[in-house]
């Protein structure tokens, strides 16, 4: 089953639970042998270090800390003469973003920024700036330029849905050269040169050319698909177009290829910007607004999830239900040959809406299925494998500095045609009021030798809606038996 991302807060009684199924969307969807399933390729913020998974969602720390040095831009091919008069243009108006432990002033993270105003207002990414946003009795922002200056840097707001967040620079008694925003009414064109700007690895400042390639395709949040290459330390950089103007801000990379990576478009840093422009420096720590942010996000989600019609996906006579293919990707595997008279097949779904909430992700939606088909194995032996791989799924049984434990509820329910063992679990966020992980686990009981195992994972929803999407997840299953 799909895995990583986010986690929330407050303890839950069972009696809250009623009759579904949670858990962390942590976890893996296990069989008899737990092999392991098909799974959406991973999608990892620029700023991640790929190598080490304990690391938060901020940028890498690799080597010392040579940003303010100059670098020529990325040595793997020679750049074109537009990439270099791009590199010339830009080059004072980008900074890398520091976070530094206030006592010890140690480096934790580093990223990209640039300057988008004369008073020295700098837009990056949240996932950046988000120590400084939770944290920041134990964490201080700086600004390095190209040509070495440092100074203090203040939070005055961000938007967590787009990964945005706006710092300005103190102290600062000259004006700040600026980059200019593309505006959203200048489209785009198809193959349109676009050049990214940052600090990839912490090596230097440095830019890579790529391609415009329209927005992504089932993504929540609009995302630009850039051809091109995006590395740890980028993120917050800014991408520009031929006259130099900023039409998107560096966000992430796939990590199973090749220059394929993404951008948030301009109009969401040009908000944000309006917004910051004559706000109050933000110095406590601003759960609650990542909280209503949240809340925000998943009404949102939820919305679109209860009014886009699930399709109905077969396994014999079976009908288990399914994302829009306009909303999710899923992926799916066929006999498995390591179960001799076992007819096993696997789906798995994943909606593109997980967002970063400080050092972890949360909103992501997945759903996975199991089918399972033994005429051969007899009804004993068929039961007996079937209560494993339903009492193998992975339950966050246990809380950790981000949410509590989970409690679960079981029942078994009829929603209609298909008689279901069901069961809700509910983690809460202990520092995001209010919002909940939940898995709902249900499996059919109507045959001897057939059934199917399903899951649904929801990260940081409000209990009101956890309940709303349980209800609409089991009422769509189906059994259709074969005239």
């Amino acid at each position: 089953m799909p895995s990583p991302l986010l986690r929330p807060l407050r303890p839950v009684t069972s009696a809250l639970l009623l009759l579904l199924l949670c858990a962390v969307a942590q976890g893996q969807t296990p069989t008899p042998s737990q092999p392991p399933a098909a799974t959406a390729p991973a999608v990892r913020p620029a700023g991640s270090d790929p190598s080490d998974g304990n690391r938060p969602p901020n940028e890498s720390t690799s080597g010392a800390a040579t940003g303010a040095t100059p670098a020529a831009p990325e040595a793997a091919a020679p750049l074109s003469r537009d990439a270099r008069r791009i590199y010339e243009l830009s080059r004072d108006k980008l900074v890398q973003i520091r976070t530094l432990l206030r006592n010890a002033g140690t480096q934790a993270s580093i990223g990209s920024g640039f300057f988008v105003s004369a008073d020295g207002l700098i837009v990056t990414n949240f996932h950046v700036a988000s120590q400084l946003a939770l944290e920041p009795e134990r964490y201080r922002g700086v600004y390095v330029t190209m040509e070495g200056q440092e100074g203090e840097v203040e939070l005055l707001a961000f938007d967590v849905q787009h990964d945005l967040a706006v710092l300005r620079a103190k102290g600062r008694t000259a004006a700040a050269p600026v980059l200019t925003l593309r505006p959203a009414a200048d489209v785009l064109a198809q193959g349109e040169r676009i050049y990214s700007l940052g600090n990839p690895l912490d090596i230097g400042f440095a830019v890579t050319e790529g391609t415009y390639n329209g927005l992504v395709r089932r993504s929540f949040y609009p995302r630009i698909f850039f051809g091109g290459t995006l590395n740890p330390g980028m993120s917050g950089g800014p991408a520009v177009d031929d006259a130099g103007r900023v039409l998107g801000v560096n966000v992430a990379k796939r990590m199973d290829g090749e220059q394929v990576s993404f951008l948030i478009p301009a109009e969401f840093a040009q908000a944000l910007v309006q917004r910051a422009a004559n706000a109050k420096p933000i110095t406590q720590a601003a759960h609650g607004e990542v909280a209503r942010q949240l809340t925000e996000h998943q009404q949102r989600l939820t919305d679109r999830l209860m009014q886009a019609p699930l399709r109905e996906q077969r396994h014999g006579s079976y009908r288990v239900p399914v994302p829009d293919d306009a909303l999710a990707r899923c992926w799916g595997s066929g006999r498995d040959p390591s179960f001799p008279g076992l007819n096993l097949e696997r789906t798995q779904c994943r909606v593109d809406s997980d967002v970063v909430a400080g050092d972890f992700n949360t909103g992501a939606v997945r759903l996975s299925y199991e089918a399972y088909n033994a005429p051969t194995l007899g009804p004993a032996r068929f039961a007996r494998m079937y209560s494993q791989s339903f009492a193998n799924e992975n339950l966050p049984l246990r809380g950790n500095r981000h949410q509590t434990a989970a409690e679960c509820t079981e029942r078994f329910v009829d929603p209609g045609s298909l008689p279901l063992r069901a069961v809700v679990c509910l983690s809460a966020y202990r520092k995001l009021a209010g919002l909940y992980n939940m898995t709902v686990l249900v499996t059919s009981v109507n045959q001897l030798t057939q059934g199917v195992l399903g899951r649904l994972d929801v990260q940081g929803v409000a209990f009101d809606n956890s309940m709303k999407l349980a209800g609409h997840y089991l009422k769509a299953f189906r059994w259709e038996a074969a005239p």
